[in-house]
C-alpha cells in the first residue's frame, strides 16, 4: 500500500537513514586546530579551561543545527541563499573572496595537520606529507562527486571512529584527576594567555566552513531531485526555475516525509556529532593536563607526541598520531567540499575538481616548502578564520529568523536571542584574540 506524502516509516533503518550530515560537518570540530589548542591548554594551564571546551560545544549545538535548518527547509545551501540575496554583484564577490580565503586558511592547518602525523608517523618529509594528505582528500571528494553523499558520508564517519579512538584512547590508560575536571567546569581565566587560549579553543571550535557546508551536506542529502534535475543539480547548471522548485512546497511532497520530521532528525544528528566532536575535545584537553603540564615542549605536536612517548607510553602516542592523520585526512576534505560550494554558491561557477583542489593545495605546500614551523602556522590559520566568523554568523542568525526565508519554520524568539548572544560572544571573543596576537601578547 502506498505511504501518503508527508508520512515517515517508523523503522529504524529509515531513522538511520536520517542521520550522518552533522557527523561530516562535525569533523571541523575535529581538526589539527583543535587538537593543537587544547592539547596546548591541558599542557599548559590544566584543567582550568574545561568550562571554554564545553561553551563551545554547546554553542557550536546551536550554529550547526541552525545551519542544517537552512538547507533543509529552503533546499539551498547558505552560500547559494547568500548568493541570490547579494543582488551587487561586486558584493557578493566580496563576501566570495573572504570566504574562499577563510577556506583556504582551513585548509592549510589540516593539510599540515596531516603532514606533522605522517612524519611521526613514518618519518615522511613534511612537503611529501602535505602532497600526500592533498592527493587523499581528493580522492574522497572524487567519491563524493561519483558515488553521492551517502558514501562520503561512511567514508568520514569511519575516519570519525579511528580519530575518536586515537584521542580517546590515552584517557583510558592515564585517567584525569575527577576533582580537576570538575574545578575546571567553573568559568576563569588565570592570566592573558589562559584569555588568548581560550580564544584560540573557541576560534578553532566554531569555523565558517563548518557553517557553509553542513546547510550543504543537508541540501544535498534531502534534495527531492530526479535523474533528470540531479545531473543539471550536480554540474550546477540548474536554472532558477528548478531552485525554486527545490525551496518551495514541492520539497515536502516530492521528499515523501515531513520537513518537520527530517528537522527532529538533524537535531539528534547534530547531537550525536556534537556528543563525539565535544567528548574527543574534551579528552584532548584532559589527556594534556594529567600528562603533559609542565612538561617542557609540549607547545608543538611534535613536541606532545614526544611527552607522550615517553610519559605514557608508546602505543598511547601512536594513536595519537594516528587520530591526527585521520583528523587531518576527514577535515580537509570536509573543506575542500566547502570551499566549492562557496564558489557555486555565491558566483554560480564550477570548476574541475582537481584544479580546484591544486589551488587550495599550494598555500600549505609552499608554508611546509619554505620550513615554517608547523604547529606556528596552525596558529596563525586559526587566527585567520576569526575574520571570517561574523560572515558566516550573522546572516545564518538573520535568515533563519525570516518568515520570508523558512516560512513556519522559521527561529523562535528564543532561538533567536540565543544566536544572537552565541554569534555577539564569538565574534568579542574572536576580536580579542586578534587584538592578543597582533599586540604580541
Amino acid at each position: 500500500m502506498a505511504r501518503p506524502p508527508g508520512r515517515a516509516p517508523r523503522s529504524t533503518a529509515r531513522l538511520a537513514w536520517l542521520i550522518g550530515p552533522a557527523l561530516v560537518a562535525g569533523v571541523a570540530y575535529l581538526d589539527p586546530g583543535n587538537v593543537a589548542s587544547n592539547m596546548t591548554a591541558g599542557a599548559r594551564y590544566g584543567y582550568l579551561l574545561v568550562w571554554v571546551v564545553v561553551l563551545g560545544n554547546v554553542m557550536a549545538w546551536l550554529i550547526q543545527y541552525l545551519s542544517a535548518k537552512l538547507g533543509i527547509v529552503t533546499g539551498r545551501s547558505l552560500p547559494e541563499t547568500l548568493g541570490d540575496r547579494i543582488r551587487n554583484p561586486w558584493a557578493r564577490r566580496a563576501y566570495w573572496l573572504q570566504a574562499e580565503l577563510v577556506a583556504m586558511a582551513t585548509d592549510i592547518a589540516e593539510v599540515i595537520g596531516g603532514a606533522v602525523a605522517l612524519n611521526l608517523l613514518f618519518g615522511i618529509p613534511l612537503l611529501w606529507g602535505g602532497v600526500i594528505t592533498g592527493t587523499v582528500s581528493l580522492v574522497l571528494l572524487m567519491l563524493q562527486t561519483r558515488r553521492g553523499p551517502r558514501t562520503f558520508e561512511f567514508v568520514v564517519i569511519g575516519l570519525v571512529a579511528i580519530i575518536a579512538i586515537g584521542f580517546t584512547f590515552g584517557v583510558f590508560i592515564a585517567p584525569p584527576d575527577a576533582a580537576g575536571i570538575v574545578g575546571g567546569l567553573v568559568p576563569r581565566f588565570e592570566d592573558t594567555g589562559s584569555v588568548l587560549l581560550a580564544a584560540s579553543i573557541l576560534g578553532a571550535t566554531i569555523m565558517p566552513h563548518a557553517i557553509y557546508a553542513h546547510s550543504a551536506l543537508a541540501r544535498d542529502r534531502f534534495a527531492p531531485i530526479g535523474a533528470g534535475r540531479a545531473e543539471a543539480f550536480a554540474s550546477g547548471t540548474e536554472t532558477a526555475a528548478d531552485r525554486n522548485a527545490r525551496a518551495n512546497g514541492e520539497l515536502e511532497q516530492k521528499r515523501g516525509i515531513s520537513t518537520a520530521r527530517l528537522l527532529r532528525a538533524t537535531r539528534w544528528d547534530v547531537s550525536i556529532a556534537m556528543l563525539i566532536a565535544g567528548t574527543v575535545n574534551l579528552c584532548i584537553l584532559l589527556l594534556a593536563a594529567a600528562n603533559l603540564a609542565g612538561v617542557d615542549g609540549t607547545d608543538t605536536l611534535e613536541g606532545a607526541y614526544a611527552a607522550l612517548r615517553d610519559g605514557v607510553g608508546p602505543l598511547v602516542a601512536t594513536l595519537f598520531a594516528v587520530g591526527l592523520l585521520a583528523s587531518g585526512l576527514a577535515s580537509t576534505s570536509v573543506g575542500a567540499y566547502a570551499g566549492a560550494e562557496i564558489m557555486q554558491g555565491l558566483l554560480r561557477v564550477r570548476i574541475p575538481l582537481i584544479a580546484r583542489r591544486l589551488v587550495t593545495l599550494l598555500p600549505a605546500l609552499a608554508i611546509l616548502a619554505a620550513g615554517i614551523d608547523p604547529t606556528l602556522a596552525l596558529v596563525l590559520s586559526q587566527v585567520a578564520l576569526s575574520f571570517g566568523i561574523p560572515f558566516a554568523l550573522i546572516p545564518l542568525v538573520v535568515l533563519t529568523a525570516q518568515r520570508r526565508t523558512l516560512g513556519r519554520f522559521r527561529n523562535r524568539g528564543l532561538t533567536t536571542a540565543a544566536g544572537v548572544a552565541a554569534s555577539v560572544f564569538l565574534i568579542g571573543l574572536n576580536a580579542l584574540l586578534l587584538w592578543l596576537v597582533l599586540s604580541g601578547a
